[in-house]
């Protein structure tokens, strides 16, 4: 009888290891092939390891920010108030 019970025992935890390694191998690869092109997702999981995060340069913020040159975007024609003349 307890043979019957530490087998049923063996089974249930083998099924649930086998299940939990299928889970995440699955969110390996889905998190690869997929969800890592999403900032808000590396955001929240932390961004150490993602290529991104390796090309940053590194020191402290403050010396960052004032390296990075600040970009604004050029107006293209439809944006520009061109002045236009009185008719007289």
């Amino acid at each position: 009888m307890w043979q019957s019970v530490g087998l049923t025992v063996l089974v249930i935890v083998a099924t649930l290891v086998c299940v939990l390694l299928f889970m995440l191998f699955g969110w390996y690869v889905v998190w690869q092939l997929f969800l890592s092109k999403f900032k808000f997702l590396r955001e929240l999981l932390g961004e150490a390891g993602t290529p991104q995060a390796e090309t940053q340069p590194a020191g402290p913020p403050a010396e960052r920010s004032a390296a990075a040159p600040t970009r604004s975007r050029p107006r293209s024609a439809r944006q520009r108030v061109t002045p236009t003349e009185p008719a007289s």
